[in-house]
């Protein structure tokens, strides 16, 4: 197509770029793009990195700009599409500028992803995954678990050991290599994250470890008792915050997956795998992941729907998201 605008977020500031960049590239379209103003610096050590790779000059290229100069920029005739990912608020202001200019956008907002564990599940694996899927980069992942599913018969066993897991986990210096969590990106995102808790424990939830604040450090929390109108439940919670509940069947475990504006990715621990990967539509999801928490690879589509965003990077679909797909006919 030409030039493809990518707007990436900060909280994987190198692989977020890579995945939308290099595909577009292979393609045959070359990119510029425009990275959180709190990573910059990944954005122009990027740009180095392609020149060092042998690419030419002007494959990619880093736009040091304000949010609010983005629009000028899809705007611009020589922009023939853009991908974002990041916020709805900020996926919503890019989807309008770019239809108002009748160009092509990709979407991968934010996402709040169920983990179920249903009554045949090896409840120990299914822990030790829990923590790493909610936890990671301090919980700032789009494709976290962040509403984990229990079935009623494996709550107390699975409870206990993912509240043990967490404690365990080592907070301190991010730049520590052992250090499993760290404060959060900004101090106004773990004040967020304080004032859904806050709330979801006024409407009946309960604390069972963390809940504390100190400047942008948010300790690791697992509530329980959570229900669908809360916030630790309908919003999308990016940090180090695991929202628990109960369920008595797998259609109960499908209604509350479902039951979120978003639909990024599900992870579902079962010994009946074919079974349950026979019941994979029944879950608005862009991905549903069978024993193992979801993640983002180069060899798998990624993307989801509703609030989630629409279109795909990775794997062929994403390679063909930026490509004039051309009928030539002859008689």
């Amino acid at each position: 197509l030409g030039v493809i605008l990518g707007v990436m977020p900060w909280n994987f500031p190198y692989w977020q770029v890579f995945r939308f960049a290099i595909p577009a590239i292979i393609a045959g379209n070359t990119v510029v793009v425009k990275h959180a103003s709190n990573v910059a610096g990944c954005g122009i050590l990027i740009e180095e990195l392609f020149r060092e790779a042998g690419f030419p000059e002007g494959i990619y290229s880093n736009l040091l700009i304000s949010g609010e100069q983005v629009e000028a920029v899809i705007s611009h005739p020589i922009v023939k599409a853009v991908s974002l990912t990041g916020s709805e608020k900020a996926g919503a202001a890019v989807a309008s500028a770019a239809a108002k200019q009748i160009k092509k956008a990709v979407l991968e907002l934010g996402g709040s992803n169920a983990f179920i564990v249903c009554e045949d599940a090896d409840v120990e694996d299914a822990i030790a995954v829990a923590v790493n899927a909610r936890m990671q980069n301090t919980g700032q992942s789009c494709i976290a678990a962040k509403r984990f599913l229990v079935h009623d018969t494996l709550y107390d066993v699975f409870l206990d050991g993912f509240k043990k897991g967490v404690e365990t986990l080592k907070a301190g210096d991010p730049m520590d290599e052992s250090t499993q969590v760290g404060p959060m990106a900004r101090e106004d995102l773990a004040i967020e994250i304080e004032k859904q808790v806050e709330k979801s424990v006024g409407m009946g939830a309960e604390i069972i470890t963390g809940g504390k604040r100190k400047d942008a450090f948010y300790t690791p929390t697992i509530l329980t008792g959570v229900t669908t109108d809360m916030p630790v439940f309908r919003e999308e919670v990016f940090g180090p915050v695991a929202a628990v509940t109960t369920f008595s069947t797998f259609e109960e475990a499908v209604q509350l997956s479902n039951a979120t504006e978003f639909g990024l990715g599900v992870s579902i621990f079962t010994k009946d795998t074919k079974g349950v990967a026979a019941k994979a539509h029944l879950f608005n999801e862009g991905a549903v992941f069978i024993n193992a928490m979801v993640k983002s690879d180069p060899a798998l589509p990624f993307g989801g729907v509703k609030n989630s965003g629409f279109g795909r990077e990775l794997a062929e679909d994403g390679l063909k998201e930026f490509v004039n797909v051309k009928t030539v006919y002859i008689k």
